[in-house]
């Protein structure tokens, strides 16, 4: 039941951002910029908590370079994503943890474990590389699902690297038009999607894994 509310607490956060215009771009850059050379600071506390409430990430990586440049942009842009994933992975862990695993059941959930501790960190690395898959709900769902907020982080530090910078870029050549700045972030962009795509393809051959179940300790052994 919790985690069923939870699900719906989400959709009406995502649905009251997405269809009431409630945040406002020029007004958050507006915010921003008023804080001076502070502004890359406290830029990044601020989109972290707009991009958990989904707010989407493009926008929020383009204010980011509109305001600061492809090069300070692309770091903030970064570090809001850490934020951001570390605050709804909480939210995720804290709310669904024990619900969604009880929907999984015993074995999914055993798969689970396994599939974290091994390769946790590189599954949100490269969920980060797809193009076009927002991160919010993601972010609640590896939370609810049990990845540790270490692999929150890292993971979105190296797999979002790539998407900061297209993003940022982006913004920044509105303010400042750069076709070489545009051509790369539109290479980088293409090879990110093929690395994405080519990680999901790989994790699909491997959801059959389990771990091996441990030996029996000779010591267990009655003695005769």
């Amino acid at each position: 039941m919790r985690l069923a509310l939870f699900v719906v607490g989400l959709f009406a956060v995502w649905l009251v951002v997405h269809t009431t215009g409630i945040i406002d771009p020029d007004a958050v850059r507006g915010a921003i910029e008023s804080a001076g050379p502070f502004a890359p600071l406290a830029y990044i506390p601020i989109s972290g908590v707009l991009g958990a409430i989904f707010v989407p990430g493009p926008i929020l990586a383009g204010i980011s370079g509109y305001l600061f440049g492809p090069i300070v942009g692309t770091v903030v842009t970064l570090g809001s994503a850490i934020v951001s994933a570390l605050i709804a992975s909480f939210g995720g862990r804290v709310a669904g943890r024990e619900g969604a695993r009880r929907v999984l059941g015993d074995k999914r959930t055993a798969w689970l474990d396994h599939q974290i501790q091994t390769r946790g960190l590189w599954a949100v690395a490269g969920q980060r590389l797809i193009p076009g898959m927002p991160d919010a709900p993601v972010n609640y769902s590896f939370g609810a699902l049990g990845v540790p907020a270490w692999q929150m982080a890292a993971g979105t530090a190296i797999g979002s690297a790539p998407r900061a910078f297209v993003y940022t870029a982006l913004g920044a050549v509105i303010h400042n038009p750069s076709p070489w700045l545009g051509i790369a972030a539109a290479v980088i962009w293409i090879v990110m999607a093929i690395v994405g795509l080519e990680g999901v393809r790989r994790m699909w051959k491997r959801r059959h894994e389990v771990p091996a179940a441990p030996a029996p300790s000779d010591s267990a052994e009655p003695r005769s």
